[in-house]
């Protein structure tokens, strides 16, 4: 325990308390005071046993409240993110954030980067962004209103930072909700090879179909089930419902998201490879796969259902699961949508256990789709939480390990700091990466992946594409 305290590492706080003598105070693990002697330090299990001896608790990490569940910074950030994505406009820049709060720059950053892993500009940036594609749908104000009513000074900011976080112009998106396809400006780093190459590694599946550069993907967008065509020239992406029925603004609206989202365009890219070119260890591991991407699933519930299919079995077979799934939920021919909890929550044990599901698995699969039949609205909000809150949240989940939750928070809600602790894929890449001896357990990996901070998503993505032969997608394994 020794060496677990010294890396005041989160992941064991609320496993045990560390005491100091010396001072007589008791912190968490992870409290960032100065490391004690080892001779000075005494275990506890609990703070009620550390203030038994005498102990009282730390002012700095507060064990007592994080053991009642309170986390007062946390709190109020929270309620800053809350303020800033109401009104983006009453935040002129982060100075403004941080006086709203009442905390330094710095402290400011510290605890969105760990809560919500961005940045505060980042914050800002997506809050107002946000704001302006609901007013381009919702409401038929100028353009140039628009830009103004989210914060933004010049149109010329608004307008490029439009075109990086959207693909379109906010003209474009505006039509877009009026038509029944729209064209998207794709990064110049976008790899086209890699990308279909990894939408298309499962050829059974029921709800994609990837030919070439053409990829056709069943969606549900509200009551409305779609089949949606992607087609890909140079660097511009065509996506049009097949069906060329229009769908409501607000549906075309999710359908951009969903899409942008699902080819991995939302990651800070340009922010991980800076940091990463500049470290001597990663730098050539980087350099050989630039660009690497890691899609999110459309939806958070599709990516809990892959994420607990695939714990201890093989890609092979998780694919076999998964198609068995749609097929017991969905219309039987053709591409389908993947199912949606009520869909699952309708099925029994038995219809999974006869098909190849272990009793846990078909279990943890239709008992976590009962609750987010109840929960859906709560279930995909989570991408709106704090990592920290939305964490929690998974975790109470019977069938929900830390892998489980640490996939659903990177694939299903594009957080960006996260580590699949378990993961074989992760712990094979980083074996090889690092040439160790063996492949290393939960606490190593931690430790290996911490320099990649606050980028950690990506890095798993990059881990993952080097045991490619040809690394230009990321390839997930399962939960070893």
């Amino acid at each position: 325990m020794l060496d677990l305290s010294a890396e005041r590492d989160r992941h064991y706080d609320g496993r045990f308390i560390v005491g100091v003598l010396s001072t007589g105070i008791f912190c968490l693990p992870s409290c960032p005071a100065r490391k004690p002697k080892p001779e000075n330090v005494r275990f506890f299990y609990s703070p009620e046993a550390a203030a038994g001896e005498g102990l009282r608790a730390c002012k700095r990490c507060r064990p007592e409240l994080f053991y009642q569940q309170r986390d007062p910074d946390r709190e109020a950030l929270e309620a800053l993110v809350a303020s800033v994505r109401e009104a983006p406009e009453d935040f002129g820049d982060v100075d403004a954030m941080a006086t709203e709060i009442g905390f330094g720059r710095s402290k400011l950053h510290r605890l969105l980067r760990r809560h919500y892993h961005a940045s505060p500009a980042t914050v800002l940036q997506r809050s107002r962004l946000t704001r302006a594609r609901q007013e381009l749908i919702e409401s038929r104000r100028k353009v140039l209103d628009v830009s103004l009513a989210a914060g933004y000074e010049s149109p010329s900011a608004f307008h490029d930072n439009f075109m990086r976080a959207t693909g379109l112009s906010p003209g474009a998106y505006r039509r877009m909700t009026r038509r029944s396809e729209f064209v998207l400006q794709l990064p110049r780093d976008f790899h086209e090879a890699g990308t279909w190459r990894y939408l298309g590694r499962d050829v059974e599946q029921a709800t994609e179909r990837v030919e070439g550069a053409r990829v056709w993907r069943g969606l549900r967008l509200g009551r409305r089930k779609v089949i949606v065509e992607l087609e890909q020239k140079g660097l511009r992406l065509r996506c049009r419902i097949a069906d060329d029925r229009p769908l409501a603004p607000k549906a075309m609206g999710e359908l951009h998201d969903r899409v942008w989202r699902w080819l991995g365009l939302a990651a800070d890219v340009a922010g991980f490879e800076r940091k990463a070119l500049r470290d001597p260890l990663w730098r050539p591991l980087v350099r050989g796969q630039r660009g690497v991407r890691l899609p999110q699933t459309p939806t958070v519930f599709e990516s809990l259902i892959w994420a607990i299919v695939g714990q201890q079995v093989n890609l092979a077979f998780a694919y076999r699961l998964r198609s068995v799934l749609v097929e017991l939920c969905g219309r039987g021919s053709g591409l389908d949508s993947h199912p949606t909890p009520a869909e699952v929550a309708r099925l029994d044990y038995d219809d999974l256990t006869a098909r190849q599901f272990s009793r846990r698995k078909a279990e943890y699969v239709i008992d976590v789709a009962r609750w987010a039949a109840e929960r859906r609205d709560r279930l995909e909000a989570l991408p709106t939480l704090s990592a920290t809150r939305a964490a929690r949240r998974l975790e109470a989940l019977r069938g929900v390990g830390e892998w489980t939750m640490q996939y659903v928070l990177m694939r299903g809600c594009g957080f960006a700091d996260c580590v699949p602790v378990g993961d074989a894929g992760l712990v094979k890449a980083l074996a090889g990466f690092y040439e160790l001896p063996a492949r290393p357990d939960a606490g190593e990996t931690r430790h290996l992946m911490q320099s990649m901070s606050p980028h950690r998503s990506l890095a798993t993505a990059h881990l993952w594409a080097s045991l490619s032969k040809e690394p230009r997608h990321a390839t997930e394994g399962a939960a070893a």
